[in-house]
This record gives structure tokens, C-alpha cells and sequence, in this order.
């Protein structure tokens, strides 16, 4: 029986957890699975965010639900201190670090491959410090200066996603043509300025930021051709993990599924990305989304 002890950072005899009996594998991106779709887990340390925010409200309980989700097996904990929901407010760069370093800083100890959900530079820079190794930017089209050229100097991974204007104006932006073709083309765009500042192809993991300025109809256009951004020559990601579109897809009586009844769905759509051999998802649930991987990858090979 594994023996119990309290989570990094969060006191004697405090959200006890199991402690692995075998160290996990280096935390290096190079050693992640290439048999299976790749599981990010969410960890939101905001008040906000639309699924979890105020769950994790401190850096000891984010410690602990990081700690549960890769003892789980997550293969990477995606840590966030802003919410990107649409609408929410900004959170300026200080307070952003004041929430995610010190949790950075404890799963990296602990043996976890952490990427930082975030769109602001300086907070890019004190996350890779502190030992992440994969910077998840949803700013889209505008990329804030300097990020193109941290990512060059640090050699860490870089998740490129779609999104049209900021979390305030973004639900305004979602008319297009043929949304699959012009987000495959505005995210060459994008990476048109991350070649000049000098990344590397292989920094770079795409993703078709699925609820960011686009609407429901949208959305599911997306994830039935998201093996068009195979194009791209570059990992694809994901993220739908609870959005709105399941949550209207689910609704009973006019009412949407509230978000935590939306991991079926999710599970569902891993199981579907992983079958057509996508990179990876990023979810809420890590459970059921490693159990969906794992089953395609036994039927595919």
C-alpha cells in the first residue's frame, strides 16, 4: 500500500496524496509517448475561468490538483493564471506570476512536464525559469512582442493557436468564408513571424482554437477536417475540453449542459482526435481521456 504524504507546498497532513513507489520518467518532451494522442491536463490557478475558476485559489491547492492529475498520468500539466474565457478580464503580468510560479516550480520538482497557458512574454520568460518547457499562447494573431524571440533563445516548445481580437472582442470575429481554410492560412501567417525571429519548425505544435472567435457551427467544421492543419507539417492540439459548443450540443430543455457535465463529450472527442492520430488533447478530466487514447492507440496498431 503506498505510503501518504501532503502535496509540495501545502503543509503537514494537507490534501495527503500517494506518493509513487517508482520515480516517473524525465520530464523532457522527448519522452513523451509516440505510440498514443499525448494528455494535457488543465490546471487553472484563476477565480474565473469558466469551467474551474476558483477551485484552485491558491498555490497549495493547485499543487495538490496538479499532483493528482500526473500521479494519474497525465503526460503534461498545462498551468494557467488567466482565464481566456470570452469576456473575462486581463490579469496584468505581476499578479499572472504571482499565481503559476510557485506551482511551476513544485510540479517541475515533482517530476511533471509543465507548459504555462499564458499570452504575456515577461511571464513566458519567469515560467521557463522556473523550469517549464512548453509555452501555450493563445493570443493568436497577436503575438505579443518579444515572444517570438524568447521562444527562439529558450528552445522550449511553442503551441501556436488560432484566435482572432482578445477575450473581449473575440465572439465578434467569428465570421469567415471557409473557417478550416482561413484558420489554416492565418496560422501560417503567425508563423511566418516566429521563422523570422528565428524558431524552428520543430518548436512549434498548432492548435485550431476551437471556441476562440468562432461560434458553435464553426467549431464542429473544425474538428471534423482538423487533419487539414496536418498541412501545416507541424503537432496538432486539441482544446475542447468543456467549451460551449458541448455544453449547447448537450442542453436539455433549452438549458446547457453545465460544464462539468460536458466530460462525456470530451472524452468522446479524444477518443475520435486520437483515432485520426492526433498529437494531443488538452482537458479537464484526465481519466477518461487516457483511457480513450489508450484504446485507439490498441486499435490502430
Amino acid at each position: 500500500m503506498d505510503s501518504l504524504a501532503a502535496a509540495p507546498g501545502t503543509g503537514p497532513a494537507t490534501n495527503p496524496l500517494p506518493i509513487l513507489r517508482k520515480p516517473r520518467a524525465a520530464a523532457r518532451f522527448e519522452d513523451l509517448p509516440a505510440d498514443r494522442t499525448v494528455v494535457m491536463g488543465i490546471l487553472n490557478v484563476t477565480p474565473d475561468s469558466f469551467s474551474d475558476g476558483g477551485k484552485h485559489p491558491t498555490a497549495d491547492t493547485a499543487i495538490a490538483h496538479g499532483l493528482r492529475m500526473f500521479y494519474a498520468g497525465a503526460d503534461i500539466i498545462d498551468i494557467g493564471g488567466e482565464s481566456t474565457r470570452p469576456g473575462a478580464e486581463s490579469v496584468n503580468p505581476e499578479e499572472e506570476q504571482r499565481r503559476v510560479l510557485p506551482v511551476i516550480q513544485a510540479l517541475v520538482k515533482a517530476g511533471a512536464l509543465v507548459s504555462v497557458d499564458t499570452i504575456h512574454t515577461s511571464t513566458a520568460a519567469a515560467a521557463i525559469d522556473a523550469g517549464a518547457a512548453i509555452i501555450n499562447d493563445v493570443s493568436g494573431l497577436t503575438i505579443e512582442p518579444g515572444m517570438a524571440e524568447l521562444i527562439a533563445a529558450s528552445k522550449v516548445k511553442y503551441i501556436l493557436t488560432h484566435r482572432r481580437g482578445d477575450a473581449e472582442t473575440m465572439d465578434s470575429l467569428a465570421e469567415y468564408g471557409n473557417v478550416v481554410d482561413e484558420v489554416v492560412e492565418e496560422l501560417k501567417g503567425v508563423r511566418g513571424k516566429l521563422y523570422a525571429a528565428g524558431v524552428a519548425p520543430e518548436q512549434i505544435i498548432v492548435d485550431p482554437g476551437l471556441g476562440f472567435s468562432k461560434n458553435e457551427a464553426q467549431n464542429w467544421e473544425l474538428l471534423k477536417h482538423v487533419g487539414k492543419l496536418d498541412a501545416l507539417g507541424h503537432p496538432i492540439l486539441v482544446g475542447a475540453s468543456r467549451k460551449r459548443f458541448l455544453g449547447s450540443l448537450l442542453a436539455v430543455a433549452g438549458k446547457a449542459a453545465a460544464p462539468e457535465e460536458r466530460d462525456h463529450a470530451t472524452a468522446a472527442i479524444t477518443a475520435i482526435s486520437a483515432a485520426r492520430g492526433i498529437w494531443g488533447v488538452r482537458v479537464h478530466d484526465v481519466g477518461p481521456s487516457l483511457d480513450a487514447v489508450k484504446v485507439a492507440a490498441r486499435v490502430r496498431h
